[in-house]
């Protein structure tokens, strides 16, 4: 138990030094680029509080302070989007146990501990170990993430366009790594040297075996880690991608230690074979269709309409088309075995894939596929959608014979004739006396998409959204270039604002000190707030009320 002891001081070493690495990169945030984060459910404060004990001293930049201040409020450190990322890093890493690297491995494994150990209470304690070690070395892979590009570079990945094209290039490597056409593996002598110092036993033999896993594996399980670190850099969350290998290697060690303490359960594991690899390839396919999410967000951001909704719901529907038929065995690889009859369990597995398939199949219509709406891109970019013709022509708006400014670029969904400029918005608010709500969203934030397609088609909001409200989306991470007279330096971060995105950000964490998307905010025609703001939060009621009472105040407070 002593060894167990010192392994778990040394992953809570590991913990501290990133944890107050966090808290000194807090300050250095870069708001070139704002971060997606899961919303709050509750109403948030319509402007910041600077702490009473924060002291500007001589030459200290206050806009610094606030800044880092708003961000600890809203972003990275977001136990939604922390918990989400842990998660995800669970089902990969049990998803890593079944690859055809590591499952074999299992009863090698546990025989050290159960036969070479001596004793029973000794193998336990060395399968404890070894299954800490494995959670120490892939937290530390996190950690080094971290602490080597740093908060600037997180929160700049979420919605920067090299980074996401970086990400969807890397994810269909991966991808294609797991379909057979090669594998990636690290240098062999490097393996052999780490596989030579295992056999030295004691703690430093375990910790060395645990490495040596972890190498070995690593063209069946570095795939699945690199995209959970995609996936928890792309979130901008400080601690992501060190929760994502937590969850990952927690997972991967659970088995093993699970085996060494009842190695009478390993009569019941399902022996190695052809469908190891079934699991493998099912996995490259599920990269392969995720690694579009990241080619959309810059197809988005840059407005190259490539990659449209139904091109990308066509792309998905033959990518998981033919999962389907691979897991029927109408698709063969190369490392694949011959199928001589379809088992139960892979069958079912076919429905599922097939019946999703067919799901998405209306969507090349329009349909709107609510479950699918946070990973789609919004429903006004394609272009052939006989759902959206239906809302668009149900109540037509005062404000469509307005030029919109940017109005070529944005279209609000379901028919509603937003505008996609601040001040132009607060300037027809004055001619027709209605309130602004103010709708912080970005082409990359996936629950914007959810609101969009689960709370605003609500029969009762969409009638207050399209007669009683001036919409005013405000895309934070929009990358369109402002006009060289409308460009300046920001009075509150110090940066070069010189998109549309950059505009929305810096108002957005000027006027109320936050910057998770979505986030709504009703105004007068003077841009003065009227009720305490809402995020992100699919309960309709709740989205109901928020307007009502906004408009309320704003009739009350008419002269």
């Amino acid at each position: 138990m002593k060894r167990v002891s010192l392994a778990l001081l040394f992953l809570l070493g590991i913990i501290h030094i990133a944890t107050s690495r966090s808290v000194v990169q807090d300050t250095l945030i870069d708001f070139d680029d704002v971060e997606f984060t899961d919303g709050q459910d509750t109403a948030e404060a319509t402007y910041m509080d600077v702490p009473d004990d924060v002291v500007f001293t001589d030459g200290q930049d206050t806009s610094e302070v606030v800044a880092s201040a708003g961000h600890a409020d809203a972003s990275d450190q977001n136990p939604q989007t922390l918990w989400g990322i842990f998660i995800a890093g669970i089902i990969g890493g049990f998803a890593a146990f079944l690859m055809p690297c590591i499952y074999p491995m299992v009863p090698l494994t546990v025989s050290f501990f159960t036969k070479q150990s001596g004793t029973r209470a000794r193998g336990i304690g060395n399968a404890l170990l070894y299954g800490l070690f494995i959670i120490v070395i892939y937290v530390a892979l996190g950690m080094l993430v971290t602490l080597v590009f740093g908060a600037s570079a997180l929160n700049e990945a979420a919605s920067s366009a090299w980074f996401n094209l970086l990400f969807f290039v890397i994810i269909i490597i991966f991808a294609i790594s797991f379909l057979g056409a090669f594998e990636i593996t690290l240098p062999s002598r490097f393996v052999n040297k780490m596989d030579e110092k295992s056999n030295k036993g004691g703690l430093l033999g375990l910790f060395f075996m645990a490495f040596t896993l972890a190498l070995v594996s690593f063209s069946c399980t570095g795939p699945i880690i690199g995209y959970l670190l995609v996936e928890a850099v792309s979130k901008g969350a400080l601690l992501g991608p060190a929760m994502g290998m937590l969850g990952f290697s927690v997972a991967l060690a659970i088995p093993f230690m699970l085996f060494a303490f009842f190695p009478s359960l390993l009569k019941e594991m399902p022996k190695s074979g052809g469908w190891l690899n079934t699991v493998k390839v099912s996995l490259g396919f599920l990269e392969l269709a995720l690694a579009f999410k990241f080619l959309s967000n810059v197809d988005l951001a840059y407005h190259w309409r490539i990659l449209d909704r139904e091109v990308f719901l066509s792309i998905w529907i033959v990518i998981f088309g033919l999962f389907g038929l691979y897991l029927l065995g109408k698709l063969k690889f190369s490392h694949d075995s011959d199928v001589p009859f379809l088992s139960i369990p892979r069958l079912f597995f076919a429905i599922a894939v097939l019946s999703f398939t067919v799901y998405m199949i209306p969507g090349l219509w329009g349909a709107p596929l609510k479950a699918l709406s946070a990973w789609l891109p919004p429903s006004p970019t394609q272009d052939f959608n006989l759902h959206q013709a239906r809302l668009a022509g149900a109540t037509p708006q005062a404000s469509a014979g307005i030029a919109k400014k940017y109005g070529d670029l944005f279209h609000a969904p379901h028919g509603i004739d937003a505008f996609y400029d601040y001040e132009q918005a607060l300037e027809y608010s004055k001619q027709v006396g209605k309130p602004v709500l103010l709708d912080f969203t970005g082409w990359s934030c996936v629950n914007c998409r959810k609101m969009e397609e689960s709370v605003w088609p609500d029969p009762q909001v969409l009638k207050l959204l399209k007669e009683e409200y001036i919409l005013a989306s405000l895309y934070v991470d929009d990358r369109t270039k402002l006009e060289p007279h409308e460009q300046y330096v920001s009075e509150f971060s110090g940066k070069q604002i010189n998109t549309v995105g950059r505009k929305w950000s810096d108002l957005q964490q000027s006027r109320f000190g936050v910057n998770a998307q979505p986030y709504y905010v009703i105004v007068d025609s003077e841009g003065n707030q009227l009720v305490p703001a809402q995020a992100y939060n699919e309960d309709v009621s709740n989205y109901l009320n928020f307007l009502t009472s906004g408009l309320e105040a704003f009739r009350a407070n008419r002269p």
